[in-house]
């Protein structure tokens, strides 16, 4: 099997535009949710994770554990150096679902208008063990945070 690549947003569904009040007559389109993935290790405690595209909205993060660390270790994630989510203690092999951060939740609906470096800082004392992978899904949206074009763009 090859790869393909597409830009820009995919919408899936049976009506892309209103035309009553009825089901089968109300837009019902999508836009789709990908992910990317990174792995993270004991002697790399920072680095670049991954870029989203602009207009991204996250809509999960995933942390799996596959070694144990050496010592409890934290994972900061940030969204263009604005921190948007940390995992608590990391103590033991298995998957950790992240959340926003209360105070930054707009990394969440939105990365912006240009595409966004998401970045990783581990936090650990003297680890000599460890490694997990990161996985962040996300809807691809327009570079303005749109995920369905306008009536009449066709």
């Amino acid at each position: 099997m090859g790869f393909a690549t597409h830009l820009g947003p995919w919408l899936l569904g049976t009506v892309k535009n209103t035309t009553g009040t009825t089901a089968g007559t109300i837009q019902n389109m999508g836009n789709t949710v990908v992910n990317q993935s990174t792995t993270v290790a004991f002697g790399t405690l920072t680095g670049n994770a991954f870029v989203l595209p602009a207009g991204a909205q996250v809509t999960h993060v995933t942390i799996v554990t596959t070694t144990v660390f050496s010592a409890a270790t934290t994972l900061k994630l940030s969204i263009g150096g604005t921190d948007f989510t940390t995992t608590g203690t990391i103590t033991s092999v298995g998957a950790v679902n992240l959340n926003a951060n209360a105070t930054t939740p707009g990394g969440w609906l939105n990365v912006g208008s240009t595409d966004a470096i998401v970045t990783y800082t581990m936090a650990g004392t003297s680890l000599t063990t460890g490694a997990a992978t990161v996985f962040i899904m996300y809807a691809v949206k327009g570079s303005d945070g749109v995920a369905y074009p306008t009536a009449t763009q066709q």
